[in-house]
């Protein structure tokens, strides 16, 4: 075996490292967590998009908050916007693959409401058209990408651009980042603290 498990490991271990280190990340997870919180607050939705790996990473943290993270609590708006087979397909035929999201936001996007798009590259098309057509609705738009942000980055109100350029590693971290901001934000609105 060329690469070790332990190295594997290590690699993993290293970008996480980079992730705390970094204190502008950082503060821009703080910033998500605040407008997250506020969105729900003033009943609007967030939504989720990716593609492959990313489209499980963003059904999963949308789940966390429709259904629930630590505290037994009432469900939260919250969705991702691939799990409609017949809507996903007859759009990707009918028109392009690249417009899905773009396509559906025109019907369930609102102003107030946030769209989380996960792409390691920032370059998807489809998530970059779905942050056009939010920008254009008044939607706050939340990028989850590799190092540079790709496309993304100038369409994200708030990019969480994870230290590496390493597909399962980016991946990690996104996952990582989402569960702190579904704690956080579920702690902000239900803690008894919070009430």
């Amino acid at each position: 075996m060329s690469i070790s498990i332990k190295e594997l490991i290590g690699s993993s271990i290293e970008v996480k490292q980079q992730l705390l280190a970094d204190e502008k990340l950082l503060s821009v997870v703080n910033d998500c967590i605040s407008i997250i919180t506020a969105a729900f607050k003033n009943g609007n939705k967030v939504l989720f998009c990716g593609n492959g790996g990313s489209a499980a990473d963003a059904q999963h943290l949308a789940a966390e908050f429709s259904g629930r993270f630590y505290i037994d609590r009432p469900a939260l708006p919250a969705d991702a916007l691939h799990c409609n087979t017949s809507y996903l397909t007859a759009v990707a035929n009918d028109y392009s693959y690249d417009l899905i999201y773009a396509r559906l936001l025109q019907g369930l996007g609102n102003k107030g409401d946030i769209l989380v798009g996960l792409s390691t590259s920032g370059n998807s098309k489809n998530i970059i058209n779905a942050f056009e057509v939010a920008k254009d609705k008044g939607m706050v738009t939340i990028g989850f990408t590799g190092e540079s942000g790709g496309g993304m980055k100038s369409l994200s109100d708030h990019l969480l651009n994870v230290p590496s350029n390493d597909t399962p590693r980016i991946q990690e971290c996104h996952m990582l980042v989402g569960h702190i901001i579904c704690q956080l934000v579920e702690e902000n609105l239900f803690a008894p603290s919070a009430a």
